[in-house]
């Protein structure tokens, strides 16, 4: 195995969890809300179904296939042929998803606090800073993971109760006016977000504690499904119908907190949210990314192509959109379908031919012993 180190089933849980609420906060309740309106703190409900079932999924190729991940099994599965076909396509993709992560980050911090600082600098140092760290290897990511996700709960939490004074309960009325159609189409998008629970099929081998794999995969997509619907709700209070005229509401619902006169413009707490969550989550599909692409090569060490492949994900990042509102325009369009299809449809088919096969190699072997 490449991966000499181990993490625990609880880490795993920890790092999915920020992976995947370091962008849905700033993002999804503004798309949400385009679609739900009073009624996006439902959505991520129906949305989570999709990340329960991508967990599902990705645990039982693992059951299948224990000692392997998504690029060597997919091999076993298809053939070496469909198998290196399948992964490659894999590797592309992740390479494009972390380019667009890579340029959330940049065009957040550029426009909101970086003005005259160029892009391409912002998004570099960050990839820098994500490379040492999946230089460290997996279990460095993990402890990270462990250090960086209670304190962003704590961060959340406190904010929420800050906008208490500010929220106006009657925006949530009525609830349902039009039925549940509009909070299911508001689902939609986030779906996109839950499916990035497949990076899991990369983590769980090296899983010390598998047997509480699932488990903890479970939970967090029950604390990434109630972190969004408890931000949808409270950026829904304080914005109310101006909510989907926003990029990034919850920054914008943080910046009405005024306690005393004293304590406000903490806008600054929000951004180091974001900052620690989106450099988990780079280093995660970084990570899942370098580790792929070394196994796809048969390279014996994952570690000489991090840097090349750093440089990639910049060239990914600079190419990935024209500006911020054809990215934001992609991630609230065909991105939940482009998401869904590679991280829940492709490894689905693989399950349904792993399954099938197994099964007829059961039969061959009875009808070979009988």
């Amino acid at each position: 195995m490449i991966e000499k180190g181990k993490i625990s089933a609880t880490q795993m849980g920890i790092m999915m969890y920020l992976t995947i609420i370091a962008t849905a906060i700033l993002l999804v309740p503004a798309i949400t809300a385009r679609q739900a309106k009073q009624d996006m703190w439902l959505s991520p409900f129906w949305a989570s179904f999709i990340g329960f079932l991508t967990v599902y999924i990705a645990v039982q190729l693992h059951q299948l296939y224990p000692q392997k991940n998504l690029i060597e099994y997919s091999e076993d599965i298809l053939g070496k042929f469909l198998g290196k076909a399948v992964g490659l396509i894999f590797l592309f993709f992740y390479l494009h998803v972390s380019g667009i992560i890579i340029r959330e980050y940049g065009e957040f911090i550029v426009g909101s606090f970086l003005l005259h600082t160029p892009l391409v600098f912002v998004m570099g140092t960050i990839i820098l800073v994500c490379s040492f760290a999946v230089r460290c290897g997996l279990e460095v990511i993990g402890r990270l993971a462990e250090m960086i996700v209670p304190v962003v709960i704590i961060m959340i939490l406190i904010l929420l109760i800050l906008l208490i004074p500010d929220m106006e309960v009657a925006n949530m009325f009525p609830i349902m006016e039009k039925g549940m159609m509009p909070s299911l189409k508001g689902a939609v998008i986030p779906q996109g977000w839950f499916t990035e629970f497949f990076l899991i099929a990369f983590l769980l081998p090296y899983v010390a504690d598998r047997n509480k794999a699932k488990k903890w995969g479970m939970i967090s997509v029950v604390a990434v499904m109630l972190t969004l619907s408890f931000v949808n709700i409270a950026v829904l209070f304080v914005l109310g119908e101006l909510t989907a005229g926003f990029i990034y509401p919850a920054m914008s619902a943080v910046r009405y907190i005024s306690i005393a006169g004293f304590l406000e413009h903490i806008e600054a707490i929000v951004a180091a949210l974001w900052v620690a969550g989106v450099f988990l989550k780079i280093a995660v599909f970084y990570y899942a990314l370098v580790l792929g692409t070394a196994q796809w090569l048969n390279l014996s060490d994952y570690r000489p192509i991090i840097f090349p492949v750093g440089f990639l994900l910049l060239l990914f990042s600079i190419w990935s959109a024209s500006n911020l509102m054809e990215l934001t325009h992609f991630l609230g369009s065909s991105s939940p379908f482009y998401r869904i299809s590679i991280q829940m449809g492709i490894p689905l088919i693989l399950l349904f031919i792993a399954k099938w096969r197994k099964r007829a190699s059961n039969s061959n072997q009875g009808k070979y012993q009988g």
